[in-house]
């Protein structure tokens, strides 16, 4: 799965999820690297286990309503991220595998397909 996917971070939004339960590598640097050339706007944590995003959305309302579309997308795919909405307008997500306590292509696909999400930022 990881040669595939890695060979073309264009496909990401193509792409389901893949249930995982452990038995996947985290991947390594060098795979993430590529991968994160296909979710612009997101960033991997210092410590190199976590795809992080933050907007800042135009008021309070807009935050909760993009969450909302990014619970009902991380349903379908089965790969759930933190949500955190600080300071009532600052919407900030987290990404990774937590079965493998790192990265996987689940995480690149779910960012992939949040990248595809309608948000109302601020102006």
């Amino acid at each position: 799965m990881t040669s595939e996917m890695t060979r073309d971070p264009s496909t990401l939004t193509t792409r389901t999820c893949v249930p995982c339960e452990g038995e996947v590598p985290v991947l390594t640097p060098e795979q993430v690297a590529q991968l994160l050339s296909g979710v612009p706007g997101w960033s991997v944590t210092p410590d190199g286990q976590r795809l992080h995003r933050e907007w800042r959305v135009q008021h309070f309302l807009a935050a909760l309503e993009f969450f909302n579309r990014v619970a009902t997308l991380a349903e379908q795919e089965g790969h759930h991220p933190d949500l955190h909405l600080v300071s009532y307008r600052q919407v900030i997500l987290e990404i990774w595998t937590h079965a493998i306590g790192g990265l996987s292509e689940n995480d690149f696909i779910l960012a992939a397909k949040i990248n595809e999400l309608s948000i109302e930022l601020k102006r």
